[in-house]
C-alpha cells in the first residue's frame, strides 16, 4: 500500500492550516465531515472572518449558531436546512447560482478556495482515496484549494468515476470511523405524492433517462415505474428508489448515450443499503456537476425526463423553487440545468411536480408569486406541472391557455378565486 504515515494527524494538528480571513470549501450532502466540522467549532476564540463555502450538508452545523458569528460566516452556494436559520439572520448569506457552474467558480478563482475539508475512503494499495458519495462540486474544490485536509473514513464507500483523489493531492488526514448520515423519504409519502408520482409515471416513458432529486415526490414517482421497461439514470443525485429498480431490472441503462450500461450521478444520499450497494460498485459512475449538469450532455440522452419540485407557480408558468417571499429556502441548484436539458432532448420531457396546497392549505398555483420571491425556471422553461389533481402542459400554450390549465390541476377550495384573478388580468378566459 502506497500510504505515507506522516500525512496523519489529529484534528487539531490538521486544522491548524485555518486561519483568520481563509474561505474554507465544506464537502456536503453524505459526505459532511462532521467530525472535522465540530473540531473546527473548537478553535472559534482564536479565529475570525473564516469564510465557509459549500452546497447540502447534512447534520448539525455548529459554525452556524449566534455565539460564532464573529468567527464563521457562512456563504452558501444552495441553503440545506441547518444553514438556512444563518443565512437568513445575518450570519450567512446565498450566491443564487446553477450547479453546473459552481466547479468553475473555484477554477477561475471568482471564488478561490484556501482550503478544502472533504470526507475520503482509505486510500488503496496505489494510494487513491475516495470522494465516496459526493463528488459533485467537491473534485474541483480539491483541485482548486491552496490545502485540503481530508476525513478519512472506513464507513464512506468507494466509488468508481471522477472521484478518485491521489493522497498527494491532500495536506493531511485524518482517521474517523462514523457512520454516514441517512435519509429515507419514503417515510413521508402520502396518498397525496402517491398520486403525483401515479400521474408523472404515466408521463414516463420505456427508454427514458431520468433525473430526479430526493424527498418524497422522487420516491413516489420511483415506486410507480415498477412496470416500465429499459430506464435510464443521468442525474445530479439519486436516493434509496433507485436500487429496487435496477434489482427488478427495470433500469438497465441501454438506451443511453452517455455512459450506456451505468448509473452516472454527481452525489448520493440514501440509508445503508444504498452506501453498501454503491461501494465498489463499476455499475454507479460518479461524476463532476460541470459535467453531468452541462445542458449539451444531458439534452444527448434520448427521452430525458426531469422531474423537479416547486414551492409555488404562478398562473404564467413561472416557478419559484428556493424561496419563501423574501426568505431563503434552497439554492437553484441543477433545476434548470436539468429543465432546459430535457426539453432539447429528443423525446424529453421537463416535469415540475408540486402538491397542490401548502400544509396550512394555501395554493402552491397563485396569480402572482410572492413578494420577495426569487423565479428559479421561467415561464418560457416549463412544459409540464403536476399536482394531485392532474397533469398541465404549458408549452406553446398562450397566457390565458396557461391559466385555464393551471386552474385544473389545482386545489378544488382556490380554482373560483384563481378564476377570478385570471379573468381580471387577462378578460377572459
Amino acid at each position: 500500500m502506497i500510504e505515507n504515515k506522516t500525512l496523519y494527524k489529529t484534528a487539531e494538528e490538521a486544522l491548524s492550516i485555518i486561519k483568520s480571513g481563509d474561505r474554507v470549501f465544506i464537502q456536503g450532502s453524505a459526505a459532511t465531515p462532521q467530525y472535522l466540522i465540530r473540531k473546527l467549532a473548537e478553535r472559534a476564540d482564536e479565529l475570525r472572518n473564516v469564510e465557509m463555502v459549500s452546497i447540502t450538508t447534512y447534520g448539525e452545523i455548529p459554525l452556524t449558531e449566534e455565539r460564532y458569528k464573529d468567527s464563521f460566516f457562512v456563504n452558501s452556494l444552495f441553503v440545506s436546512a441547518n444553514v438556512r436559520d444563518a443565512v437568513n439572520s445575518g450570519r450567512g448569506d446565498y450566491v443564487p447560482i446553477f450547479l453546473s457552474e459552481i466547479p468553475h467558480l473555484f477554477r477561475s478563482g471568482i471564488l478561490p478556495l484556501d482550503v478544502a475539508i472533504v470526507h475520503v475512503s482509505p486510500p488503496d494499495k496505489h494510494g487513491y482515496c475516495s470522494l465516496g458519495v459526493s463528488v459533485d462540486v467537491t473534485r474541483e474544490a480539491v483541485l482548486s484549494a491552496k490545502h485540503v485536509i481530508a476525513q478519512v473514513n472506513p464507513q464512506m464507500p468507494r466509488t468508481h468515476g471522477d472521484g478518485l483523489i491521489h493522497i498527494s493531492r491532500l495536506d493531511v488526514l485524518v482517521e474517523v470511523d462514523e457512520a454516514l448520515p441517512e435519509v429515507d423519504y419514503s417515510l413521508r409519502i402520502t396518498s397525496k405524492e402517491e398520486t403525483i408520482g401515479r400521474y408523472i409515471a404515466e408521463l414516463v416513458e420505456d427508454g427514458a433517462t431520468l433525473q430526479m432529486g430526493i424527498g418524497a415526490i422522487p420516491d413516489a414517482v420511483l415506486g410507480s415505474l415498477t412496470n416500465h421497461k429499459e430506464l435510464g439514470i443521468h442525474t445530479e443525485m439519486f436516493s434509496n428508489g433507485v436500487v429496487p429498480l435496477i434489482e427488478k431490472g427495470i433500469i438497465t441503462n441501454e438506451h443511453k448515450y452517455r455512459h450506456p450500461g451505468r448509473v452516472a450521478t454527481g452525489f448520493i444520499v440514501g440509508n445503508r443499503k444504498l452506501y453498501d450497494f454503491v461501494d465498489d460498485n463499476p455499475l454507479i459512475l460518479m461524476q463532476r456537476t460541470d459535467y453531468m449538469n452541462d445542458t449539451s450532455v444531458i439534452r444527448s440522452n434520448p427521452k430525458a425526463t426531469a422531474i423537479n419540485s416547486a414551492i409555488e407557480i404562478d398562473l404564467t408558468g413561472q416557478v419559484v423553487a428556493d424561496t419563501i417571499g423574501t426568505y431563503q429556502y434552497s439554492g437553484i441548484g441543477g433545476q434548470m440545468d436539468f429543465m432546459r436539458g430535457a426539453a432539447l432532448s429528443k423525446g424529453g420531457k421537463p416535469i415540475i411536480a408540486l402538491p397542490s396546497v401548502t400544509a396550512k392549505g394555501i395554493s402552491r398555483i397563485t396569480p402572482l408569486i410572492n413578494p420577495g420571491a426569487a423565479v428559479t425556471t421561467t415561464r418560457a422553461h416549463v412544459h409540464y406541472v403536476v399536482t394531485e389533481y392532474g397533469v398541465a402542459y404549458l408549452y406553446g400554450k398562450n397566457l390565458r391557455q396557461r391559466a385555464r390549465a393551471l386552474i385544473e390541476i389545482a386545489h378544488p377550495d382556490h380554482r373560483e378565486r384563481l378564476e377570478k384573478e385570471a379573468v381580471e388580468r387577462y378578460k377572459y378566459l
